[in-house]
């Protein structure tokens, strides 16, 4: 437990801007591995990566340095937190992601208030960090299955899971030190599916997603 927590700590210290607009480490080494551990089919797996890539490009040309977002897509749903100045933006904002390719749909959890700073960042890099260590320790479910994002000290949980598995994810969350609210935005799925898409043969090659709009 407290080798675990131990390195969590150490990722934490060592990459607190992670949690910036842009995926910093969407892509690159260890891609295909996590492909072949996801739930999400590599096609998916690459088109949330793209959307990704794509929002952050179309927030930063149309807002700049007025906004702070971060974009999390998870099958093809899109998750914005963050920070804007006023209520026109964040509507803006979301008419903009919703128009990219591919998107499926938009949970808009952009607060109304300044950009946080490099501490508060810092913060939830660190409680991300905490919580993801908390699911190897608690070993209920396979923790590369959901995805936590942390926002002003609110959890944000995604990805593709049975009840138990949400139940088992919130819990672990809300009783880790730091945590002030858990909010799930999940997708649930049958046991019977989990299983099955937890037993696919690794996929040989990924196709390309879609061409942006």
């Amino acid at each position: 437990m407290k080798r675990t927590l131990l390195a969590a700590t150490l990722l934490a210290l060592a990459l607190p801007a992670l949690q910036g607009c842009v995926p910093a480490v969407a892509t690159g080494i260890g891609a295909g591995a996590l492909m072949i551990v996801d739930r999400r089919n590599a096609e998916t797996y690459l088109a949330d990566e793209a959307i990704e890539i794509r929002a952050f490009n179309r927030i930063n040309e149309k807002f700049g340095d007025k906004v702070h977002v971060n974009v999390t897509s998870h099958n093809l749903k899109v998750l914005l937190t963050g920070e804007v100045p006023d209520e026109g933006i964040k509507s803006e904002l979301e008419k903009a992601v919703a128009g990219i390719a591919n998107v499926k749909g938009v949970t808009n959890e952009v607060a109304l208030g300044p950009a946080s700073g490099y501490q508060a960042r810092s913060n939830d890099t660190f409680i991300t960090s905490k919580v993801k260590a908390r699911f190897i320790d608690a070993n209920k479910f396979k923790a590369n299955h959901v995805k936590v994002v942390t926002e002003a000290g609110t959890v944000f949980l995604l990805g593709l899971v049975t009840r138990q598995e949400a139940d088992d994810a919130a819990e672990i969350a809300r009783t880790t030190a730091g945590v002030k609210k858990v909010v799930r935005v999940f997708e649930y799925v049958q046991i019977r599916e989990a299983q099955q898409l937890d037993s696919r043969p690794p996929e040989a090659t990924a196709p390309k997603p879609a061409e942006a709009k």
